[in-house]
């Protein structure tokens, strides 16, 4: 891969990454966690799928024309409604907060105006919004703060069978990982992870506080059974398509 077609923030030169410092060029964070995902599902689940739904949004960018990077992902998040089912790791929300700030700051104060925070946790979903208004407050550069598959809502719907959109350790996220990393699936624990219980989310406009202990037994929110890596493709592509639609646009930034 040439210097030029590199996306990774990581992978670049100090020198590279600040020749890259225009106006247009979109800062993607991707923004995760390390949590249960049932029995058949790796812990880094999200952070796999905010990293590559990052990537493939930014070179989609690239191929249009509009410079792009993706910096490491934040890895930890706000994930305590995981903890009783074990391999969990969690942050506070002063400490979650903080550490996205602190790397939005960074990347602003090496000249990029155009930031995006990619969150692939649902339990980080209304801290990543409010650390993008907050950032773009005190940067005074656009930050825009996003859930990959709210943003698809439309899009991801007709490529599922058994849900509307993304769930937990359902048939979306066991098939974007069967499409991305097929070893951190255990196949011949996908009929065990099928929930014998589950509480239904509260009504659409609500919000609240539960373990997921309280709401599933298997830790399991939804039925992988019907996942197929072919799936997994098509909703990455479709994330990846969206983002970088939205991202192009002026307006977004203005």
């Amino acid at each position: 891969m040439t210097i030029e077609a590199e996306v990774f923030w990581a992978r670049l030169t100090a020198a590279e990454i600040q020749a890259r410092a225009t106006p247009d060029t979109v800062v993607l964070i991707p923004v995760a966690s390390i949590e249960q995902h049932g029995p058949h599902l790796a812990v880094g689940v999200d952070t796999v799928l905010a990293t590559a739904v990052a990537e493939r949004t930014a070179r989609r960018l690239l191929a249009g024309g509009t410079p792009a990077l993706v910096t490491p992902t934040i890895w930890s998040g706000l994930a305590e409604h995981h903890m009783a089912f074990g391999g969990t790791m969690t942050l506070d929300l002063a400490t979650f907060s903080a550490l996205v700030g602190g790397i939005a700051r960074s990347v602003a104060r090496h000249g990029f105006r155009r930031i995006a925070l990619v969150n692939g946790h649902g339990g980080n979903t209304e801290a990543v919004a409010s650390a993008a208004i907050e950032l773009t407050r005190s940067l005074g550069v656009p930050v825009v703060g996003l859930t990959y598959w709210l943003a698809n809502a439309d899009t991801f719907g007709p490529i599922l069978e058994s849900q509307p959109n993304v769930m937990h350790a359902c048939e979306a996220e066991t098939s974007m990982m069967m499409a991305l990393a097929p070893d951190c699936v255990r196949v011949d624990r996908i009929q065990a992870a099928v929930p014998k219980r589950f509480a239904p989310p509260a009504p659409p406009g609500f919000k609240r506080s539960r373990p997921f202990a309280e709401m599933t037994d298997t830790g399991v929110i939804g039925d992988p059974r019907t996942a197929s890596a072919e799936k997994g493709e098509r909703l990455l592509e479709a994330a990846a398509k969206r983002l970088a639609e939205e991202f192009s646009r002026p307006e977004l930034w203005a």
